[in-house]
């Protein structure tokens, strides 16, 4: 079983190019007994954009949020801690 954390959030900002982005990854049980990975990105501090791919099982959703936080993070975002981690 894989242990990733349901909801990840990652950041990326640059102040000499004016970037200041975010792309969260939310793995949410659907009402038919499956699993939503919902994608939401955009510019820190407007709505963004939103996409949605439903999975049967929890751990084939888990392993594509995975593969999407890779993809991020080689293109230079960085994870983002969980409000009172230090």
């Amino acid at each position: 079983m894989i242990s990733e954390p349901d909801s990840v959030l990652l950041d990326r900002r640059d102040p000499d190019r004016n970037m200041a982005r975010y792309y969260r990854l939310d793995v949410v049980p659907d009402l038919f007994g499956g699993v939503v990975l919902v994608r939401n990105w955009g510019r820190i501090g407007h709505r963004g954009r939103e996409r949605q791919h439903w999975f049967a099982d929890r751990e084939a959703a888990l392993r594509e949020q995975a593969a999407w936080a890779r993809r991020k993070q080689r293109r230079g975002y960085g994870m983002v801690s969980p409000a009172g981690d230090p």
